[in-house]
Order: structure tokens, then C-alpha cells, then sequence
């Protein structure tokens, strides 16, 4: 154990930026995100020439506003934990480097780049932690795995899929010709992939009976198709959940079919972040890191 370590400032900054069990810790988090979605809508309206023209610098001084509050929240972040590159090349971190550099970009590479800054919708995904959103983010992590376990089956029916396009495809580029619209086989598959799927733009049609009928049966075939995936993803799910057992079940199991959690989903409610690892998958009432050893703060 490290003597007062919990009163040392980069601690005390670690908690505030890295966790939400705190008063501070939670306040931070939530004026991040309005700061977040505020540079979003800025985009959004500079994207807009009406009000671009109009209201141009106002929302240029705005973004460099967010773009400094975000750089400086980005230096912090490396500075209060103990391993810097670890938060720097997580996923959070890649994000918000790539979120924080698009209006310096802009400055050496021209105006393009600063549209990089809609990146920043990702940061929301923090929200998750700081509302402690633990029923969803279970059934988020359940659904993850059923995707995760269908992928070969996934994989095999969209190539059965690729194939069939390019089937019919041919097949329609020979029964129509260039004279309907189907001017080589590359087209005549888009219009099948478009067929096939119900999308149905419009630009190309089949003109001869014969063109139609085939059309008919790839418009039946598409909604076959359209359920397959959700049945493979949705049998998965079914065999993902463990049957519940009210003589073995944890506090934290029976708490989780109380809110019609996946039964083997367990509800943890911690939020705190180790300062050494930035792991932060630890059980309600840990003193420390069940990763790293590391003690967390109380």
C-alpha cells in the first residue's frame, strides 16, 4: 500500500477525470458531455451556408473554445495516471486525440480536416459510466457475444448472398441487354444487391416479361434474406443465457433477474478507474485492482 496516496493532487485529478463515484468526479463528466454536444451542433450549423454565412465567426471562436477545453482535458488525462501510453492508445484516447487535433488540422491542411471534429459523437459513449447504465450496457455485452458467436454462420450466408447476386445479375444483364438499362454485369449485380435487399432506387428497371418475372422471385428471395441474419443472431442470444438457479445465485445474480437482466449477467455499479492500469471492471467494494494489484482510492 502506497502511504497517502489518496491525498496526492494527481490522484485527486484521476478521480475527478476518470471516475463518477464522486460528487466532482460526476460533475466533471457531465459538463464534458455538454461541452461535446455543443461542439457537435457547432458543426452541425457551420455545415449549414445560410448560417455559416451569417454567424461564421461566432462559430469559429466557439469551436477553438471547445478544441482548447478539450486539449487541455486531453494533457490531463495523460498526466494523472501512471502509465501514460496505456490511456493514449486505448480506445478513448485514440478517440480523443482524433477528436482534439481536426481545428489544428485545419489551420496547416485547409478547412477539410475540421470535419473530423463529428469524432467527438463517440466520446458520448461515456455517458454509459456515468449514469451507470449497467442494465444495458449487460444486455449490450450479451448481444456483443451472440454477434461474436454467429460470425462464421454470418459470414457463410452473406457470401451465399454475394453469390446469388452475382447469379442473377448475369443472368438479368443477358435477358435485358444494354438496351433496358443493364448496361454490363457490375450494374446488373448493383441492381440486384438493390433488389434484393427491398431497397429499390428506381434507375434501373426490367422491361421484358421474362426480366419481370425474375425480378418477382429476387423481391420474394429478398425478405427471406432480410430475416436470416436476425434468426441466426437471435438463436445465438437464446443459447447465451444460462438458466437461473435460486440456491446458487449471487446477490448480484438474483439483483440482475430482478431488473430482467440476462441471467448471467452480473450488475456492478463501480465506476472507478485503477490509476495504474485503467482497468475498470472491478467488483462493488473493491480496494483493489483485480488486474494489477494497484490500490484503487476509497
Amino acid at each position: 500500500m502506497e502511504p497517502n496516496q489518496n491525498h496526492t493532487w494527481k490522484t485527486k485529478l484521476h478521480e475527478v477525470i476518470y471516475e463518477a463515484d464522486t460528487p466532482s468526479g460526476k460533475l466533471f463528466d457531465v459538463l464534458l458531455l455538454i461541452f461535446i454536444l455543443l461542439s457537435i451542433v457547432l458543426v452541425m450549423l457551420e455545415s449549414v451556408v445560410s448560417i455559416d454565412r451569417e454567424y461564421h465567426r461566432l462559430l469559429y471562436i466557439g469551436e477553438w473554445v471547445v478544441t482548447v477545453l478539450f486539449t487541455i482535458e486531453y494533457i490531463l488525462r495523460i498526466i494523472s495516471v501512471k502509465k501514460p501510453f496505456k490511456y493514449v492508445f486505448s480506445f478513448f484516447g485514440i478517440i480523443d486525440f482524433l477528436s482534439t487535433i481536426p481545428m489544428y488540422l485545419a489551420i496547416l491542411f485547409g478547412g477539410g480536416a475540421q470535419a473530423l471534429v463529428t469524432l467527438r459523437a463517440l466520446r458520448l459513449l461515456r455517458v454509459f459510466r456515468i449514469l451507470k447504465l449497467a442494465r444495458y450496457l449487460g444486455a449490450s455485452n450479451q448481444l456483443k457475444d451472440s454477434i461474436i458467436a454467429s460470425r462464421v454462420k454470418i459470414m457463410v450466408f452473406l457470401f451465399a448472398v454475394m453469390v446469388s447476386s452475382i447469379v442473377f445479375g448475369t443472368i438479368m444483364y443477358l435477358v435485358e441487354g444494354e438496351a433496358n438499362g443493364f448496361d454490363n454485369i457490375p450494374k446488373s449485380v448493383y441492381w440486384c444487391v438493390v433488389t434484393l435487399t427491398t431497397v429499390g432506387f428506381g434507375d434501373i428497371a426490367p422491361q421484358t416479361a421474362l426480366g419481370q418475372f425474375i425480378t418477382t422471385i429476387i423481391m420474394i428471395l429478398g425478405y427471406g434474406i432480410i430475416a436470416v441474419p436476425t434468426g441466426i443472431v437471435s438463436a445465438e442470444y437464446a443459447k447465451s443465457s444460462i438458466k437461473y438457479n435460486d440456491n446458487n445465485a449471487t446477490p448480484e445474480t438474483k439483483a440482475a433477474k430482478t431488473m430482467d437482466l440476462p441471467e448471467d449477467v452480473e450488475l456492478h455499479m463501480n465506476s472507478q478507474c485503477c490509476i495504474n492500469c485503467l482497468n475498470t471492471k472491478h467488483q462493488d467494494g473493491a480496494d483493489f485492482c483485480h488486474k494489477c494489484g494497484h490500490k484503487l482510492h476509497q
